[in-house]
Order: structure tokens, then sequence, then C-alpha cells
């Protein structure tokens, strides 16, 4: 029968809440890690150079058609076998992180292409270099555009973070599990952890709407004060800088 004072009790356990700021800074760590490693995927993609954009292809394809708990598996207990070995938090900070950029890179792939190519010809005919086009005219514009689909991503690795617990990283799934097998109280334990997780996607989501007002403002305004003005049509493909 299900036990409230115990579900009471491991709201505020401090073994567990040690677990949920684990599970933030993995989530926090492989976000910015993921984003690094995604934006350079991203150029590598829409380079016109082979050389680049093959094995950036190969790489996203790789890690988005493959599971992550067989990407965990693989890097904790596999490479060892070929001399390559890593311990626990580095195992799931290179899973996490690696599956992240991959799908990262997509997102930043098609934040690029809604940019409008005008924006390049002009910043070339300023004289402005390849690196300042990309750092000061479209990174600036990129952000605005995948703030959204950011926002989910983050949500989801929030949440995927629980599969280290496969390779025993000790974050908030698996010290649930672990207290589990001693004080056998599954349904407590499994609804606590819910409640830390739907917590954590929830202030998360109140960070997101105060960057998508942050970086959208003007933009909205723009658009109200200029109705007549023809939406431009985003370019199809990506191309290099």
């Amino acid at each position: 029968m299900f036990d409230v004072h115990a579900f009471l009790s491991y709201l505020t356990n401090a073994y567990l809440l040690e677990g949920v700021l684990v599970t933030i800074g993995l989530t926090v760590t492989t976000m910015i890690i993921g984003l690094v490693l995604g934006l350079v995927v991203a150029l590598a993609r829409m380079s016109p150079r082979r050389i680049f954009s093959a094995p950036a292809a190969f790489y996203v394809w790789v890690f988005r058609g493959t599971p992550l708990l067989v990407q965990l598996v693989i890097i904790y207990t596999a490479l060892p076998q070929i001399g390559i070995r890593f311990g626990v938090l580095m195992s799931a900070l290179l899973s996490l992180s690696l599956n992240e950029a991959a799908y990262l890179s997509e997102t930043i792939r098609g934040g690029f292409n809604g940019i409008a190519r005008g924006q390049r010809e002009a910043a070339k005919a300023l004289g402005l270099s390849r690196w300042h086009t990309l750092r000061l005219v479209l990174l600036p514009q990129v952000l605005r555009l995948i703030i959204p689909p950011l926002g989910n991503s983050l949500n989801g690795l929030l949440k995927a973070t629980s599969l280290a617990s496969i390779i025993s990283m000790e974050e908030l799934m698996r010290r649930s599990q672990m207290l589990m097998q001693q004080k056998f109280e599954v349904l407590e334990l499994y609804l606590v952890a819910a409640v830390y997780y739907l917590a954590l996607t929830s202030l998360w989501n109140l960070v997101q709407v105060r960057l998508e007002a942050y970086y959208g403002r003007g933009y909205g305004e723009a658009s109200k004060s200029t109705p007549a003005l023809k939406p431009v049509r985003p370019a199809v493909t990506g191309e290099a800088l």
C-alpha cells in the first residue's frame, strides 16, 4: 500500500537532493558541450567541401540513428576492450554530449537556413570577414530562431540523463533505485523522482519563456508596424559562409 509519509519524507531526502544536483550539473555541462560541438558540426555540414561535410553528415547519421542507451554502453564497456577507458562520469558526459550535439547540429543548421541570403551579401558588401559575419550578423539571428527547439532539447536532455544510471552514474534516478533496493518502497520513490523531474522541467520552462521574450524583443513590434512587408523566403539549403 502506498505510504504517504514515506513519500513526503523522500521529498526532502538529502541523498536524493544530491542526486538532483548531479542531474542538473550533468544536464548543463552536456548542453554547453553539445552546443559548441553542434555548431562545429553544423558549419561542417554546410561547407561546400566534402572533406568537411561528409564526415559531419556521417556523424549525425550514426548518433541520431542509434539509441542513446546503446551509445552509453558502448563507450563505457566496449571502448576499454580496445584500450580506451573512461570513468563513469566521463563516459556519461561523452555519450550524452555526442548524442546531443548530433541533434543540436540539425537545429543550428536549420537556424542558418532560416536567415535570408541578403544578410550574408550585406555583410560582404560592408567588408566584413567570414568570422565577423558569423559572429556579428548570423549567430545572433540563429540564436533567436533556435531558442524554442533548443529549449525542448534541454527539456528532453534533463530526462535523458536518467539513462546514465545504467552505467552506475549516481544521478537522481540511480540514487532512487539504490534506495528502492534498501527500503522496498518502489512506488513512493518513483513518484518522488517524477516530482523532481517535473519541478526541474517546469523551472526551465519559465527560463525559456524569458529567453524567448528577451531575444525576440523588437521583432514582434516591427512586424506589427510594417504589415505590408513581404516576408523573406528562407534559404532551402545550407551554404558556406
